[in-house]
């Protein structure tokens, strides 16, 4: 059973993906319509799903740093969001029940807050897809919406111990205070799983079992315990690795949650109509995460595009609502608004997400209007000044290039790269990197490009190359532009934009190999 239903999964998928939207909008879909032909979801299913989930979890926790929790920009925005879409939600919900409609009637001032905290989570599955499709993982805007996410989770289960009355056992504080001291025998072993079949299934055990079950043991909860192991590794070089090495496992895992959603859904007329009306009032939460980062001096892009990368419902809400249905204080039918509400919302948040930068565009006259006057360090401006070739990307691509023509004309190369870290480490070896986001538009705008002759396009990401080339050409640069790809179909959709040259990485380091070997050989 379980692969036919991967089997609509991938004919709807498939269907979508060739419509220029994401995938995971047919793996809904399939959900959907094999419930309306009489389909229901199967244990294997569901433990496939919750195996995804907390792979996801794990991977986050990878790539996250304690530090990035603790800003203002993260926690305040978090918590106001939460407290302030309650009150609107709630608030909603009872005006609805005062007018004698359905559902909402049976609602009573608590209830009602339950089912507004509900709706006050956003996807975390959601918005790491887009943040990796886009490749903004480590942009400013994709890690704070990251740390938002993170707070609702740790908010979420809270709720669900307190609620459940599931409380930590003795053994949570063996579990808290051990790994830590544990750090050094577990790093030992990530170096020594090396780089083949060991290193995912590292990862598998290292998630699931000390992280999901340990913490189930300890009465904690399980997803929690995946994160928080994942936030261990995540000092360690080689953190990305590992993720890497989970990412299409985990993404196949994940098909069967998006597929769980439609298959558990009791579909009605009425429950459709509430959905309905949920994603009308979709902005107002939207506006409530753009008004709370903007007050804690992130500019108007970076709140824009984190309140879009939030602007769904969540899965969390499904399980809260599954709590509060089990203890009486909200009927079933809630669970089938919400899971049609998340599902509404994914295909709404998904275009809008696509053209987010765009959007900002359209809407920059009025935003900055309303930016603060300072600025975080993240987000000051770049100098350019004296640079004739300009490296976005500086992973090991960008960083052969940077040494090869420093090598000839020093002083006349800079780096740009998004990621903190990667900067830090660069200017330690004193190389020119600076830390900016090629995709910001107001990036161009701050930056004086007259002098650069020459712009070399290396981020991993297909499609970020591909924005920060839009980006180039709408600020008027008239240089030369060269860009990596993996495939030559990346290659042609680049050279169709106005790239003059392509470098294909795999078929150029094949090149590269073969004469270095003729340098050794017949020297």
């Amino acid at each position: 059973m379980e692969l036919l239903y991967f089997a609509v999964a991938f004919a709807c998928g498939f269907s979508v993906y060739q419509l220029k939207l994401p995938p995971l909008i047919g793996f809904l879909l399939a959900g959907f319509v094999l419930n309306l032909l009489g389909h229901s979801s199967t244990d294997l299913l569901t433990q496939l799903a919750d195996l995804g989930v907390t792979l996801l979890l794990f991977s986050i926790g990878l790539k996250l740093k304690v530090s990035n929790l603790i800003k203002p920009q993260v926690w305040a925005p978090a918590s106001l969001h939460l407290v302030t879409s309650i009150a609107f939600f709630a608030s909603l919900l009872l005006m609805l029940g005062a007018f004698g409609l359905p559902l909402f009637v049976d609602l009573s001032w608590q209830s009602a807050c339950l089912v507004g905290f509900a709706f006050s989570f956003s996807s975390t599955v959601f918005a790491v897809k887009v943040l990796e499709e886009r490749g903004e993982m480590a942009s400013l805007h994709g890690k704070i919406s990251i740390g938002i996410l993170v707070m609702q989770d740790i908010f979420a289960v809270i709720f669900l111990a307190i609620s459940t009355g599931k409380s930590p056992n003795v053994w949570a504080l063996a579990l808290l205070v051990g790994l830590p001291l544990l750090r050094p025998l577990l790093f030992w072993v990530l170096n020594r799983s090396k780089h083949g079949e060991l290193l995912p299934l590292f990862g598998f055990f290292f998630a699931l079992v000390l992280g999901y079950h340990g913490f189930e043991f300890a009465g904690l909860k399980g997803d929690l315990g995946a994160l928080i192991i994942g936030m261990i590794f995540a000092p360690h070089k080689k953190a990305g690795e590992l993720s890497k090495a989970l990412l299409n496992v985990k993404d196949i895992l994940l098909v069967g949650f998006f597929l769980n959603i439609g298959l558990n859904a009791n579909i009605s007329l009425e429950a459709v109509l509430i959905a309905v009306l949920l994603a009308v009032v979709l902005p107002v939460k939207v506006f409530i995460y753009y008004l709370y980062t903007n007050m804690f001096r992130l500019r108007a892009r970076t709140s824009l595009l984190s309140a879009f990368t939030l602007s769904n419902y969540s899965e969390f809400g499904l399980i809260v609502c599954a709590v509060a249905a089990s203890s009486g204080m909200i009927t079933a039918d809630w669970l089938a608004v919400v899971a049609l509400a998340v599902s509404v919302t994914f295909v709404l948040a998904t275009p809008l997400n696509k053209k987010a930068n765009e959007i900002y565009v359209k809407l920059e006259p009025l935003l900055i209007k309303f930016e603060s006057d300072k600025r975080l360090e993240e987000e000051l401006p770049v100098n350019l000044t004296d640079t004739r070739i300009v490296i976005f990307g500086m992973g090991r691509i960008g960083t052969g290039a940077y040494e090869t023509i420093h090598a000839t004309h020093p002083g006349s190369v800079a780096g740009v790269d998004i990621k903190p870290e990667v900067v830090e480490k660069h200017i330690s070896l004193e190389r020119r990197v600076l830390l900016a986001d090629a995709t910001d538009p107001d990036f161009w705008q701050r930056v004086n490009h007259s002098n650069v002759d020459m712009v070399m396009l290396a981020m991993p990401k297909h499609m970020q190359n591909i924005y920060a080339l839009e980006q180039l050409k709408a600020s008027g640069f008239s240089g030369q532009v060269t860009a990596i790809a993996n495939y030559p179909d990346q290659q042609k959709e680049l050279e169709d934009l106005g790239v003059h040259s392509t470098y294909n990485f795999y078929l150029e380091a094949g090149s590269g190999f073969a004469e270095h070997v003729k340098e050794k050989l017949f020297s």
